[in-house]
């Protein structure tokens, strides 16, 4: 800015100077240009006010580009042309968009990725539409903690009418002192809520007739069950469906896709349960199964039923926000007081 203000001032003096005197200190000037270009480099950094001061005489006197010496006419030109879109890009800036959120939401995203590891957008979305929070998906995942991780897959549905559906299907758990543990699990399709889950070591078909007796009073009873084909079900378990009113409906033989939802809460079981705990005995796995089976049906969002709980929890929007550990700390519920 000084060197420009020092060339105006130059510009001005001259207007006051005789053309000889002008002629022959243009020609000394030159003479001068000439054994610096011999010296100097042959790419100068030229500065923004550097080009902005070419492109403004170019403007008033276009003839004087045949008068520049380290740079071409040419790039004069350029120069021009970078500027103009630069002044129009700048002028029709639209400034709309979405709006941005808070600070305190920003924060809360973070803080939930942060206390569970094992949430994904989705679920992280389902929490804050139970805390009364309007946010877009995409926006909870522009503000998430970035992870290296797969990301989390959909599955397709087989099903139209869950209303009268119940699935079981077998989880094998290894205890700490490598014993196997079976827990059988009874899957309601209709809100996808865990009915029952089971704990043994040797499952009979009369525990497994038992199981299913006490999942299911007398007037909460099943249209249909889907199972698979394992040995464990043997005349026993079909009787008792029978006895009770149940349609069987076993899968094909090597096709768990056939039996998705319960396959799909096993694996939630698994990734957001077991797969982060220790196994002691069966008395431990009883335990940490029914603090995850209270988790899941009263407070875990799900997908499949608009991202809302099995037992259906209420949207709070007034109060201050709290977390509540579960399992620990491995997962969190978050409500309003």
């Amino acid at each position: 800015m000084a060197t420009f203000f020092r060339l105006l001032l130059g510009y001005v003096r001259d207007c006051f100077r005789s053309h000889e005197r002008l002629k022959a200190e243009i020609l000394i000037l030159r003479h001068q240009l000439n054994i610096l270009h011999r010296k100097a480099p042959k790419r100068l950094r030229l500065s923004g006010g550097d080009r902005a001061l070419f492109v403004w005489l170019y403007r008033r006197f276009p003839d004087i580009g045949n008068a520049t010496a380290i740079v071409r006419p040419e790039t004069i030109i350029r120069w021009h042309r970078m500027g103009f879109r630069a002044w129009w890009r700048w002028k029709s800036h639209n400034p709309g968009g979405r709006p941005g959120i808070d600070q305190e939401l920003r924060d809360l995203v973070r803080r939930m990725c942060e206390e569970n590891p094992l949430w994904g957008a989705p679920r992280i979305h389902g929490e804050l539409l139970k805390l009364g929070f309007d946010v877009a998906q995409s926006t909870v995942s522009k503000y998430m903690l970035r992870r290296r991780g797969p990301p989390s897959q959909g599955w397709k549905t087989f099903l139209r009418n869950h209303a009268e559906i119940a699935s079981v299907d077998f989880l094998i758990v290894p205890t700490l002192t490598f014993e196997r543990l079976f827990v059988f699990v009874i899957l309601g399709l209709g809100r996808r809520r865990l009915l029952s889950i089971g704990v043994t070591t040797n499952p009979t078909a009369e525990w497994l007739a038992r199981q299913i007796t006490e999942a299911f009073p007398w007037d909460t009873v099943p249209g249909f069950l889907i199972r698979d084909n394992d040995g464990a079900y043997g005349e026993v378990f079909t009787r008792r469906l029978r006895a009770m009113g149940i349609r069987d409906r076993p899968i094909a033989p090597r096709s768990p896709w056939q039996n998705g939802y319960v396959e799909r809460s096993i694996g939630s079981i698994r990734r957001e349960c077991l797969d982060h705990v220790i196994i002691w005995g069966e008395a431990h796995l009883r335990q940490v199964l029914k603090a995850y089976s209270a988790y899941y049906n009263a407070t875990r969002t799900h997908l499949g039923i608009d991202k809302d709980a099995p037992n259906r929890r209420p949207v709070k929007r007034s109060g201050v926000i709290v977390a509540n550990a579960v399992l620990g700390g491995l997962h969190h519920r978050y409500g309003r007081i």
